[in-house]
């Protein structure tokens, strides 16, 4: 790398959520992480980190995955390692999707989410989702490789309103509009 500015090199997203009121579905959220080559950085994702799986590298993984809200903390915990990301890749695109298993659930009707991205002690950003409360699914981070070789941050939040395996193909589209 050329440049002194060393950009980001390891990030951390948490997410959190209240688990469902005694003797209803449990809500169950997933963070899912879409990698982007550089020859297709707009394209079809390379491939995706979520729960059940891990980037070919080990660069991106989910270490930890609730399927209720329940316990003490983050919900949620995946790792990116962007600086051990091999050069192939530009972009990297973080979303959150609820399951739809027991029918239609957007994030006004799971309690106090949360989602918080750090590089270290460094919050990076952080989001409750009120912005897209009646979306299914959502964007909440852009990674995007620079000319030198380093990673830079975007905040971005874009709802999504579908069926969490058709967000996949949608949440690194940049000018999906809210739901």
């Amino acid at each position: 790398m050329s440049s002194l500015n060393k950009g980001i090199g390891k990030v951390e997203v948490t997410l959190k959520w209240d688990p469902s009121p005694m003797g209803e579905p449990p809500h169950d959220l997933d963070i899912v992480a879409a990698t982007y080559t550089a020859d297709a950085p707009y394209g079809e994702p390379a491939y995706l980190v979520h729960f059940d799986s891990r980037s070919p590298d080990g660069t991106i993984t989910l270490n930890r995955d609730s399927k209720t809200g329940q316990g003490f903390g983050s919900d949620e915990v995946m790792t990116l390692e962007l600086e051990r990301l091999a050069d192939t890749y530009a972009r990297v695109v973080v979303g959150v999707a609820i399951q739809q298993g027991e029918g239609r659930k957007t994030f006004d009707q799971v309690p106090n989410t949360a989602v918080q991205i750090r590089e270290g002690y460094e919050e990076l950003s952080a989001n409750d989702f009120s912005g897209v409360a009646r979306s299914t699914a959502a964007t909440v981070a852009e990674f995007v490789r620079g000319e030198a070789g380093e990673w830079h941050h975007t905040v971005v939040l874009r709802g999504y309103d579908g069926a969490p395996e058709e967000f996949a193909s949608h949440m690194g589209i940049p000018d999906q509009r809210p739901s």
